[in-house]
C-alpha cells in the first residue's frame, strides 16, 4: 500500500490533528506564510497541502477547490490521516443588510444544498458547526477587531443560475446571513466522523437581489483582501486556541 493517499496525496500517517481548508491553491500558499516553518507536503489536482506552526502549535493548510463533492475527498483523506478539527476559510456572497464587504460570518450552522451530502445523509440531517470552534472563532475575531456576524449559511452547489428558479427571497426572509459553496459538506462529514468542524467566510459581494447597486461581481478588490487577511489570523488563533 502506498504511504500517500489516492485522491489529495497526502501522507496516511504523521499530520497533525488540526488543519484550515481554502477552497484555492494560491490561497492555501499565501495562508502558509504565515507560519513558522512551513512545507509543502502535497500537491495534485486542486489539493495543496502545507505544514507549519501557529504559536508553537503544528497545524495543516489545505486547498480542496470548488463545490462541496470534490472537497469532501480532502475532508474524508484529512480524517483518514489522523486529522480531528478541520476549519474552512472561505468566501461568500452576502444575504443581509449590514453585513459587508471583507467583514467575516462565522458559521453556526448551514442549508444542504451542497450537492453531495444529499446521498450520505437523509434530508432531515443537519449540518452544524462544532460549538467549541464557533466561540474560539468568536473570541479570535474580538481580539483581532474584526467585524464579524454569526449565524445560518447557505451552501448551494451552483455556482451560476441555470433554468430553475434559485430560492433565494425565502433563505433572506429566513436570517440566512450569507451563501458559499463547500461548508455543508465539511459539518455534515464531522459530524459523521466525530471531527470537530466549522467555517469563517468572508464577504466578497453581494448574492441577494435587494441588497445590490451593481449587476457586477468582482472578488478581487482591496476590501476583500483586507478581509482575508484578517481571517487568516482570526482563523488559525482559533484553531490553536482549542485544547
Amino acid at each position: 500500500m502506498s504511504d500517500l493517499l489516492p485522491v489529495t496525496r497526502i501522507p496516511r500517517t504523521g499530520l497533525p490533528p488540526r488543519a484550515i481548508v481554502v477552497g484555492d491553491p494560491f490561497r492555501a500558499e499565501l495562508l502558509a506564510k504565515r507560519l513558522t516553518d512551513a512545507v509543502e507536503v502535497a500537491h495534485a489536482r486542486e489539493y495543496r497541502t502545507f505544514r507549519g506552526a501557529w504559536q508553537g502549535t503544528e497545524v495543516i493548510v489545505s486547498s480542496h477547490g470548488v463545490g462541496g463533492p470534490g472537497a469532501i475527498c480532502l475532508f474524508q483523506e484529512l480524517a483518514d490521516a489522523g486529522v480531528r478539527t478541520i476549519l474552512r476559510l472561505g468566501t461568500a456572497g452576502a444575504m443581509q443588510a449590514g453585513i459587508a464587504d471583507g467583514d467575516l460570518v462565522i458559521a453556526e450552522a448551514a442549508v444542504r444544498d451542497d450537492g453531495v451530502t444529499q446521498q450520505l445523509v437523509p434530508p432531515e440531517y443537519p449540518a452544524v458547526a462544532s460549538a467549541e470552534l464557533v466561540l474560539a472563532l468568536v473570541a479570535a475575531a474580538r481580539e483581532r477587531q474584526a467585524p464579524s456576524h454569526r449565524g445560518l449559511v447557505w451552501t448551494r452547489a451552483a455556482f451560476y443560475p441555470g433554468l430553475l428558479p434559485v430560492p433565494m427571497p425565502a433563505y433572506v426572509r429566513a436570517g440566512v446571513l450569507a451563501i458559499e459553496m463547500e461548508l455543508s459538506a465539511l459539518l455534515v462529514h464531522g459530524s459523521l466522523h466525530g471531527l470537530t468542524t466549522g467555517g469563517v467566510l468572508v464577504i466578497d459581494g453581494v448574492a441577494a437581489d435587494e441588497l445590490r447597486e451593481t449587476t457586477g461581481y468582482d472578488p478581487h478588490r482591496e476590501v476583500v483582501a483586507a478581509g482575508v487577511e484578517r481571517a487568516m489570523d482570526v482563523a488559525l488563533d482559533a484553531l490553536v486556541r482549542l485544547r
